[in-house]
């Protein structure tokens, strides 16, 4: 299969850095909209989601993939201190290179700076549809070193309304009209 025949983009996406990026500035990410938005925007028809395995966010992992996300795990060590720590860095950027071949262009989703290397090559190679970095205000200064890194960075912050998670349900924060007391006869 040659590169000329292939009209789709894969996405890549570091779980962790999508996540702190996001809530750190105070909002929840859709990922429904979100896995539409890699669709309609960038041409996404694989989107990786790569993420440190924990048994207790299984519900989230269902609704990822529910979105469509593929997802791959990566074991957690567990620090004494009580720090997790998923690197998922190095798994990212091998399914990125074993693809390269089968997509158009990649979108990654990070704004860690180790992913700086992958980013110079992939558009090196015209490789790169684009990098959306998770928090404007805390990504990795390797990114701005890279020469016609603007081109290809867009920040998810400003698609905040179209991709953040709004809780829909009805709440009702008042007390329930109290009833009328009997009054004694007179």
């Amino acid at each position: 299969m040659t590169t000329e025949n292939i009209k789709t983009n894969y996405a890549y996406i570091d779980g962790q850095n999508l996540h702190s990026g996001v809530s750190a500035l105070g909002w929840k990410i859709d990922h429904k909209k979100f896995r539409e938005f890699l669709t309609s925007k960038f041409k996404v028809t694989k989107a990786y989601y790569f993420v440190g395995f924990m048994e207790e966010h299984q519900d989230l992992y269902n609704a990822l993939q529910e979105a469509g996300f593929i997802l791959v795990f990566k074991p957690l060590v567990r620090y004494e201190d009580g720090t997790i720590k998923g690197n998922v860095d190095a798994d990212m950027v091998l399914q990125c290179m074993i693809d390269v071949e089968r997509y158009a262009k990649a979108v990654l989703v990070t704004g860690d700076g180790d992913f700086a290397g992958l980013i110079r090559h992939l558009a090196s190679v015209n490789k790169l549809e684009t990098v959306l970095i998770p928090n404007r205000s805390n990504y990795s200064s390797l990114f701005d070193r890279f020469e016609g890194f603007d081109k290809f960075g867009v920040y998810m912050s400003d698609h905040r309304n179209a991709l953040s998670y709004r809780d829909t349900r009805k709440r009702f924060n008042r007390r329930p009209p109290s009833k009328p007391k009997d009054q004694a006869p007179s």
